[in-house]
């Protein structure tokens, strides 16, 4: 086999959103990890669903990028004045 192929392993403590922690090995160059997300709260363990509002995801990105309806209704009637 290679020298040198397999990464090194290292014993890291791993701190859930709960504030449970339990020790693990890892490629991780740090000595803890902290995760946001564990079966406490994560929808899929907890049933909890999350609705998404797409019309605000929609108007959130027209105002992000200085787009406006009136605008382009503006546009329009510009053409039909003529």
């Amino acid at each position: 086999m290679k020298n040198d192929l397999h990464p090194e392993y290292n014993l890291i403590t791993v701190k859930l959103a709960d504030g449970s922690t339990f020790e693990t090995r890892s490629t991780l160059s740090q000595e803890e990890y902290e995760s946001d997300v564990d079966s406490t709260n994560h929808p899929f363990y907890t049933g909890r669903r999350q609705f998404v509002d797409t019309a605000g995801r929609v108007e959130k990105f027209n105002r992000r990028y200085g787009l406006n309806q009136d605008d382009d209704e503006d546009e329009g009637d510009e053409e039909t004045e003529e």
